[in-house]
């Protein structure tokens, strides 16, 4: 018995209808349908990359324009002709929901894609000339050409287009107000005035040794993120998502870290506050995927998907030493390397920030002067390579309760720095946080002197819940 592959005719006949009869669908739809052979009949596949061809064109999309195109290709008797053409428009297809009648499409062309790539891998393996890393890698290339498929844009623009981005850019920048940026918050007023918020394409790496506070410094970013409704994508690879909320709690309230994870409230009263909290946080547009050792596909492949339901503006990886790559075996370095190059071009694929935190190597340890530096960024020298920013986060009193700080924090009510070591538009400088060890939260120095104020939140005593 013949195989039966993944199909719907009639979902497809629809579909083509609606292209010819609405000639808004082909917005909606071509996003969805990248390749012609995503319709199984050919006939409509034919029909389809002429519609294509003429939607790249900026051109009419009807029954004479699609004929011609056809005819031009030599394709038009092999799409079952002008009358094939005026029987589909027949249909009179509505294009109210032509967005998820093309992702069922993609669904079933999916299928199929996978179906022939089982086929040939099973045909390899059983090849006793093929060892498993050639079946492997055929897999992984397979993989990587359905993806190209699915989740490719054209990103293509002309020097003179740039050159328009650049005067529009220019002319927002220049009528912002006091406080006004173009980029993404950072969740820190002064990195904000100092970069513009995180920027769009950038990949964005922060680094420090494990206890400095890499987490917690973009969750103070996210909390940021959450109550100006900007929806953003989390991959924490380390911490669960319900340690992560516990965390975001203790950023957005009064309450300390302790109170919330192992020592619970003394008093009835601080619950209602803290339910009060949460169900103001409850509508941050925030999405956490917290598996454990993702591979850099499945990163991509998510990110991707949050972009395109959720229309993410920011995405964070915590952190990228627990990501892998199984396409590059055990070569760490060279794994590290892939991870960090796809995590550069996801930012320009999909055109937001993507933050990035990094380990550091174990030298940092050894110097008497213990900042950081671009070499002490592990296992790669490809993360400072793609990176448009790397910035490190230092706590001398982690290292020497006692220390003395510098006077340029002191006098500011700093007692953390973070240090831009890279910065591909801007220059190297340093910004004083402080760094309030009870809530695990960093802070510009100036909301030390920000009282906690709500109309609607009782206002507990310094000394029964400390700032």
């Amino acid at each position: 018995m013949k195989d039966v592959f993944p199909r719907d005719i009639d979902l497809e006949r629809a579909v083509i209808s609606a292209l010819i009869i609405d000639n808004t669908a082909h917005l909606e739809a071509m996003p969805l349908l990248k390749d012609p052979a995503m319709f199984y009949e050919t006939e409509h596949r034919l029909v389809f990359l002429a519609i294509q061809e003429l939607s790249f064109k900026n051109q009419a999309i009807d029954i004479s324009t699609i004929s011609h195109s056809l005819k031009a290709m030599g394709k038009l008797e092999e799409s079952g002709g002008l009358y094939n053409l005026t029987q589909l428009a027949a249909l009179s297809g509505s294009a109210a929901h032509i967005e998820n009648h093309c992702e069922i499409l993609q669904q079933y062309w999916l299928k199929r894609k996978l179906i022939e790539k089982s086929n040939q891998v099973r045909s390899l393996a059983m090849n006793p000339e093929k060892n498993a890393g050639d079946v492997l890698e055929f897999d992984a290339k397979m993989n990587d050409e359905i993806n190209e498929i699915l989740y490719s844009n054209t990103g293509e623009i002309t020097y003179a287009s740039a050159l328009s981005l650049v005067e529009q850019r220019l002319e927002l920048i220049s009528k912002q107000q006091e406080g006004e940026f173009d980029g993404e918050p950072t969740g820190f007023a002064k990195i904000d005035r100092f970069t513009g918020g995180w920027q769009p394409s950038d990949l964005v790496i922060i680094a420090a040794r494990p206890g400095m506070g890499k987490t917690a410094f973009i969750l103070k970013n996210i909390v940021e993120l959450g109550l100006k409704d900007i929806p953003c994508g989390i991959f924490s690879l380390e911490m669960s998502t319900q340690q992560l909320a516990a965390r975001t709690v203790a950023i957005n309230s009064n309450f300390h870290l302790s109170q919330l994870i192992r020592d619970g409230f003394e008093k009835d009263e601080y619950f209602s506050t803290l339910m009060h909290r949460t169900n103001e946080m409850r509508k941050f547009p925030i999405h956490i995927d917290d598996r454990p050792s993702l591979d850099i596909r499945d990163i991509i492949t998510k990110a991707r998907i949050w972009k395109r339901k959720h229309n993410i503006k920011i995405l964070f990886v915590d952190y990228i030493q627990l990501a892998s790559d199984k396409s590059k075996g055990s070569h760490r370095e060279q794994e590290i390397a892939s991870i960090s190059r796809n995590l550069k071009m996801l930012a320009k694929e999909l055109n937001i920030p993507v933050i990035a935190l990094s380990q550091l190597s174990r030298s940092v340890e050894t110097r008497q002067d213990k900042h950081p530096k671009l070499s002490d960024l592990r296992e790669s020298g490809a993360i400072e390579q793609d990176a448009d920013i790397v910035g490190f986060l230092y706590r001398e009193h982690y290292y020497n309760p006692d220390a003395e700080l510098p006077m340029e924090l002191t006098s500011i009510g700093a007692n953390a720095e973070f240090n831009f070591a890279k910065y591909r538009s801007g220059s190297l400088e340093t910004k004083g946080l402080y760094f309030d060890s009870n809530k695990v939260k960093y802070m510009d120095p100036e909301e030390l002197n920000e009282k906690w104020s709500s109309k609607d939140l009782p206002k507990p005593e310094a000394d029964e819940v400390p700032y």
